[in-house]
C-alpha cells in the first residue's frame, strides 16, 4: 500500500507537466509568463513551508540535532556545487546560463533533478503518509512551471513539439525511477532517514531561496505586483499545512 502512495504521487508530477504544457501552448505568451510568474510565488510558499514545518521537525524528532543541522548545510554547499556544473539551477529566465546552454543540458539537469526528487518522496512517505503528501505536493507545485519553461526553452532551441514533449516525459519519468530506488534501498536502511529529509530541506531551501525568491525580486510590478507575490507566497505555506492535516487523517 505504501509503495502505491509513493508511485501514485511521484507520478503526478508528470501528468501535471504534460497537462501544464499542453494547456499553456494554447495561451498567448503573456497569460503563459504571469501563469509561471504566479507559480513562482506560489511554489516558493509551499517549498519554504514543508522545509520548515515537516521535514526538519521530522529529522529532528528521529536523531540529534548537531548531525541532522551539519547535514543541512552539507547539502545547501552541495547544491550550491551541483548549480555550478548546471545540474541543479532549476532556471526561470529564459537567457538565464542553463538555458543559454541548449536543450540536452536541460534535459540532462532536470533527469538528476528529478531522480533525486523521487528518491526525496520515497524517503517522506516511509516516514509519514502526512509527510510525504506534503513534499509530494510541494515538489509537483515547483515541477509544473519549471517544466513548462523548459518545455517553452526547447521549443525556442528548435525542438519539435512532439520531440520536446516526449523529452519532457522521460525527464519527469526520472522522479518515478528515484521513488522506487528510494523505497527499495530506504526501507533497509532506515536510519539514514532524518538525513535524506535533512538534505530535502537542504534542497527546498536552496530552491525556494538562491532560484524562486530571487526570482521574485527581479520581477516587475508589472509582471507580477508584490502584493500579488505576497499572497501566493502565503498561499502555497497554507496548502501545506492543508496538505499536512489532511494526510493526517489516513
Amino acid at each position: 500500500m505504501l509503495l502505491t502512495w509513493i508511485l501514485v504521487f511521484s507520478l503526478s508530477g508528470t501528468v501535471a507537466t504534460v497537462a501544464g504544457s499542453s494547456l499553456l501552448l494554447a495561451c498567448s505568451p503573456l497569460t503563459r509568463n504571469k501563469f509561471l510568474s504566479a507559480m513562482v510565488s506560489y511554489a516558493a510558499g509551499t517549498l519554504l513551508a514543508v522545509s520548515f514545518l515537516r521535514l526538519l521537525p521530522e529529522a529532528l524528532e528521529m536523531a540529534k540535532p548537531a548531525p541532522v543541522m551539519a547535514t543541512v548545510l552539507i547539502g545547501v554547499v552541495l547544491f550550491f556545487l551541483l548549480e555550478k556544473m548546471l545540474l541543479w539551477r532549476h532556471c526561470h529566465d529564459h537567457d538565464c546560463e542553463v538555458h543559454s546552454a541548449g536543450g540536452p543540458l536541460i534535459i540532462i539537469g532536470d533527469s538528476v533533478h528529478n531522480l533525486v526528487d523521487g528518491v526525496l518522496i520515497a524517503a517522506a512517505f516511509l516516514t509519514s503518509i502526512s509527510l510525504g503528501i506534503a513534499t509530494a505536493i510541494a515538489i509537483i507545485i515547483h515541477e509544473v512551471p519549471q517544466e513548462v519553461g523548459d518545455f517553452s526553452i526547447l521549443l525556442d532551441h528548435g525542438y519539435k513539439k512532439a520531440k520536446a514533449m516526449t523529452l519532457n516525459i522521460l525527464s519527469s519519468l526520472a522522479t518515478v525511477l528515484g521513488a522506487v530506488i528510494g523505497y527499495a534501498a530506504l526501507d533497509y536502511l532506515r536510519p539514514a532517514i532524518p538525513y535524506v529529509l535533512a538534505l530535502s530541506a537542504a534542497s527546498f531551501i536552496y530552491i525556494a531561496t538562491v532560484d524562486l525568491i530571487a526570482n521574485m525580486h527581479r520581477q516587475s510590478q508589472r509582471q507580477q505586483p508584490q502584493w500579488a507575490q505576497i499572497a501566493l507566497l502565503f498561499a502555497g505555506i497554507a496548502t501545506i499545512m492543508l496538505a499536512s492535516g489532511l494526510g493526517n487523517s489516513h
